[in-house]
């Protein structure tokens, strides 16, 4: 059984995604903050410098501190004794690489640890740490702010754009996989905005800024570290062309999964009543095995990164260490330029680990990003006329000229369709399953374009009106009863947020809302879940008979309204229905003739087209297709009816 109407089909996507525009288009999201963004770089980028001058000055301790002992061990020389002489005596008993090495340091034959010239340099080392820590912790800080302000303009984007999709959009794509779209992908792309903008920008000022430090101290063992980094970036640009796929893959998997999740429990009651929970829990293994396989394969595939770059800088430490050994031997290092070097070493290989498994985050956040992209660049419904025409005291006058449309082009389903309905008329549709009755409304609504023709109210083309000013003079009632979550009150002033208690309670009367409504303990005040839990189907059914009531729109659209309600009620609701449509144009689809033998106007459809028109006495006395589909419904009575008129 197939439930996710609309769904795509199809494995994953098999080409890369576009990281250059796509990274371009996240960076514009977070233009108006363009200030803010350079006061993070400027922080950054001082947090940056502190934290790489610090072991520079740490092995300045480290060299007092080798400085006094190896002072210490030469207490054998006479007292007064200078390094020069003590150098010199060393190669002239043949120990020169001692004496270079000897010769390379800061050291007084006899005198021990500087504990004074220590200290301080252990103060200055802290205190590069302490306000490294405050301007990295700042420009964290006003990063977050950046980013959750981009992501609330981006929300609310997205919502604005719902509004301009066309129905088509929503009958195309799953309900799961756009909700997911609009929840999953955006927390995503959040997290990783969060946890990659400042930490990249850091890992590239690191490497900039150790790199510089290294060729300062040894331009030999940094030209052997800057070998690692070409053969970094081949690793990880190779791993992570591969996981770009699956990444892709993992979020579009997601989408069909909330899709299914979200059908099957719109539709439990279904799903339960036709067998098909077996069914249902096989689609949603093949579903989760796709997530579960795509999720593995890019988690694994892009957690190689930081593995093989950590890999390269452990071989790149052993170099530098063994290599730094030999030249404090030679006496070209002080053992504190060796020590700060091998620190450069590992802040210069993070970085580069870093932003490999940066790249990890940034493959899933820019798929996520994708997927909201391509919901904002959704084709949207074409944009109300400008300027807008204004119905200035609407009195419901409808006519259908020459109207053609299709949902698929070259397929036309409404064929030069042309109707009049004039002011306080009933005109009920009737047809069979397909003949395009409540495309017909769909039209009137602007819920989709019409190809050819005009639909004019009170002669003004609606395509001239705005929608939300076309709307507000027509009123639906829908055949599936439709409630949000929230109070009875809230619900039934759906259509007139500024409805009194009045309006509300006698429209409850009228369309008897209320007897059932006082019987509940909060009367009114009730909360409803979002379908109406606790509400059978016929009251959630006078609920929304109700809501249309309080709107008092000045055109009526009423789609089979009354067929979730028993004999008893139904004609409660017509007696409450031909008050309600007093004075007022009104529309009604039916598929039982019964509830509109007494509408002004009957129109007769089929594939798409009029093919009758009249009341229903005179449509039976016609004996078209009318009278069959009459028949149909009431067999012999309608012979008797027949015989009276």
């Amino acid at each position: 059984m197939t439930m996710m109407r609309g769904a795509r089909a199809g494995g994953p996507p098999q080409k890369a995604i576009a990281f250059g525009p796509s990274l371009k288009r996240i960076l514009a999201l977070m233009a108006a903050d363009r200030i803010r963004i350079a006061a993070v770089v400027a922080m950054a980028a001082i947090s940056v410098g502190l934290s790489v001058l610090a072991p520079k000055v740490l092995g300045h301790a480290t060299d007092i501190i080798f400085d006094g002992v190896v002072g210490q061990m030469l207490d054998t020389f006479p007292a007064g004794t200078t390094k020069e002489q003590a150098v010199a005596a060393l190669r002239a008993s043949g120990q020169g690489q001692l004496a270079d090495m000897l010769n390379a340091m800061n050291v007084v034959p006899g005198q021990g640890l500087d504990l004074q010239a220590l200290g301080g340099v252990l103060v200055i080392v802290l205190g590069l740490y302490v306000v490294a820590f405050f301007f990295n912790w700042s420009q964290g800080y006003i990063t977050t702010g950046i980013v959750q302000r981009s992501m609330y303009r981006l929300r609310t984007e997205i919502e604005a754009k719902l509004d301009k999709l066309p129905m088509s959009h929503f009958q195309q794509e799953s309900r799961g996989d756009v909700l997911s779209r609009v929840t999953n992908d955006i927390d995503n792309f959040s997290q990783t905005l969060n946890q990659t903008l400042t930490q990249i920008l850091i890992a590239v000022l690191t490497v900039c800024g150790v790199l510089g430090m290294m060729f300062s101290i040894s331009p030999m063992l940094a030209g052997i570290s800057l070998l690692t980094v070409p053969v970094v970036a081949v690793i990880t640009v190779m791993i992570a062309k591969r996981s770009q796929v699956q990444f892709a893959a993992q979020w579009k998997s997601t989408g069909e999964l909330n899709g299914h999740v979200e059908e099957m429990f719109t539709g439990h009651e279904i799903v339960k009543a036709f067998g098909q929970q077996q069914a249902a829990i096989e689609k949603f293994r093949v579903s989760n095995d796709s997530l579960y396989e795509s999720s593995a394969k890019a988690q694994f595939i892009s957690g190689i990164i930081m593995p093989s770059t950590n890999f390269i800088s452990n071989l790149n430490y052993v170099v530098v260490a063994v290599l730094g050994g030999i030249q404090v031997a030679q006496g070209a290092l002080t053992i504190g330029s060796v020590q700060a070097f091998i620190q450069y070493s590992r802040q210069f290989s993070q970085p580069m680990a870093q932003l490999g498994s940066m790249i990890n985050l940034l493959q899933s956040g820019v798929a996520s990003a994708e997927r909201v992209f391509e919901l904002l660049d959704a084709e949207e419904q074409t944009p109300d006329h400008t300027p807008p025409a204004v119905l200035a005291e609407p009195k419901g006058r409808v006519v259908f000229d020459h109207v053609n449309f299709g949902y698929k082009p070259g397929e036309p389903l409404i064929k030069d369709l042309s109707l009049v309905a004039e002011p306080g008329q009933t005109v009920a549709i009737v047809g069979p399953t397909g003949a395009g009755k409540t495309t017909l409304v769909n039209l009137l609504m602007r819920f989709y374009e019409i190809d050819s023709g005009t639909i004019t109210i009170d002669g003004v083309n609606t395509a001239r009106l705005t929608r939300d000013d076309l709307r507000s003079q027509l009123g639906m009632v829908l055949q599936d009863a439709w409630l949000f979550g929230g109070t009875i009150k809230d619900n039934l002033r759906y259509g007139k947020l500024d409805a009194t208690e009045e309006e509300i309670i006698e429209a409850a009367v009228a369309t008897h809302v209320d007897h059932f409504v006082m019987s509940l303990p909060d009367g009114y005040e009730t909360v409803l879940s979002d379908d109406g839990g606790g509400l059978s189907q016929g009251q959630r059914q006078l609920m929304t008979i109700a809501r249309a009531w309080v709107a008092n729109p000045g055109i009526l659209i009423l789609d089979e309204a009354t067929s979730s309600v028993d004999t008893r009620t139904e004609v409660m609701i017509r007696t409450a229905m031909n008050k309600l449509r007093h004075n007022r144009t009104s529309f009604v689809i039916a598929h039982r003739l019964s509830t509109i033998r007494d509408a002004d106007l009957i129109l007769v459809m089929n594939n798409g087209e009029i093919i009758e028109q009249g009341n229903h006495h005179v449509l039976l006395e016609r004996k078209g297709f009318y009278f069959e589909l009459y028949m149909s419904q009431f067999g012999d009575p309608l012979v008797e009816e027949v015989s009276q008129l």
